[in-house]
């Protein structure tokens, strides 16, 4: 059996802190436990024997509607790693109106999920 598990919590703080302390202040806003962004998808994993943890988020920069799922890894012992599941850009639907940006959005996350789940669990699609 596995030790990973779902955290379906708000987003933790060390995704953000541990980002900030690499690439420096202001670089992670997407990572904000205290950002007030609307709900969207995301998904984390943790790891209860070990601490670390995985994450899948909307990523942007400049452009808040104009985004991309990231998939980070936490190690155990400090640090964190961008997992690179490939292409996942996408336009924010604004509102949520838009049926083929929502489409195209959950398309993107279920692709970033899937390649966090193979890098936990060992999976291939």
């Amino acid at each position: 059996m596995s030790s990973w598990r779902p955290y379906n919590h708000s987003l933790l703080p060390a995704f953000h802190e541990r980002f900030e302390e690499r690439w420096g202040k202001g670089t992670a806003p997407f990572l904000d436990p205290e950002a007030l962004e609307p709900p969207m998808p995301r998904a984390q994993w943790i790891n209860v024997d070990t601490g670390a943890a995985v994450a899948v988020v909307p990523m942007w920069a400049d452009e808040s509607e104009h985004r991309s799922f990231g998939v980070f890894y936490l190690p155990p012992h400090g640090d964190i790693w961008i997992l690179h599941p490939g292409p996942t850009q996408y336009t924010e639907p604004p509102n949520g109106v838009d049926r083929e940006l929502v489409a195209l959005r959950n398309q993107a996350f279920t692709k970033a999920v899937r390649h966090a789940e193979e890098f936990i669990f060992g999976l291939t699609a």
